[in-house]
């Protein structure tokens, strides 16, 4: 019996599931997608959160660094907007047309033996069409994405929500927090990195997202997946040429 089971488990292959980034993973840099999707990043800072351009670069760097996303920075240090006109302006001028089937791709994906599921940021609509685009579309039984992460996101900030949650430090004495043209508060990260105060600690974001525990855990939750036997496939088809 202990040979019979010991046979079972060598037989029984290394992982259940494998989970594949999406965005310059399954798709080359060279289709301009991460370049595009960039400036309209930063486009809809300036355009709708009225930020001065010569901070966008900066500001954009840390919140990316520190949070993520450039979108869940934004909402943790004040910035309220609504979430599908975010992605609807940062996804919906995208050069889609530059994305081309991989049948090699294509062919490999399907040669796993394993359950497979897309894990990213980008949200659902964006997903389908870059799938679609690849024509790898059903060689992944599904998506987890950011309205997967984040079911029931609060599009604006409640009255009774503090728009800054600090430790230790309230929003209304902190040096680094400021009013925008809207009268929201607004973390100044870059004032906060430049000239670093012990007390005060970054907000944090109301938006779960990669590379976050919280986003892993809630990710192998949904999908009902064992951690021990599930790998993150982020570079392995990172077929750039």
């Amino acid at each position: 019996m202990e040979f019979e089971d010991r046979f079972r488990q060598n037989q029984r292959p290394k992982y259940d599931c494998l989970l594949f980034d999406l965005d310059d993973t399954l798709y080359p840099l060279s289709t301009g997608i991460a370049n595009a999707c960039g400036q309209n990043i930063k486009d809809y800072m300036v355009e709708k959160l009225g930020i001065e351009k010569s901070k966008i670069d900066d500001l954009s760097n840390l919140l990316y660094k520190n949070y993520g996303t450039t979108m869940a920075g934004l909402r943790a240090i004040g910035y309220d907007f609504d979430y599908d006109e975010y992605h609807s302006f940062v996804h919906g001028r995208l050069p889609y047309e530059n994305l081309k089937p991989d049948q090699v791709l294509r062919n490999l994906l399907l040669s796993l033996p394993y359950r497979k599921l897309i894990f990213t940021n980008s949200d659902k609509v964006h997903a389908v069409k870059a799938l679609s685009r690849l024509g790898l579309e059903d060689c992944f039984e599904g998506i987890i994405c950011f309205e997967t992460l984040n079911p029931i996101h609060k599009s604006t900030v409640s009255d009774d929500e503090d728009d800054i949650e600090f430790m230790g430090v309230s929003s209304t004495t902190n040096p680094t927090t400021k009013k925008n043209a809207s009268g929201s508060q607004i973390f100044d990260i870059i004032a906060h990195f430049s000239q670093p105060n012990p007390n005060t600690v970054l907000p944090k974001t109301p938006i779960i997202c990669k590379p976050s525990e919280n986003a892993i855990e809630l990710s192998l939750k949904i999908a009902n997946l064992n951690p021990q036997r599930t790998v993150r496939k982020t570079i392995l088809f990172h077929l750039d040429s």
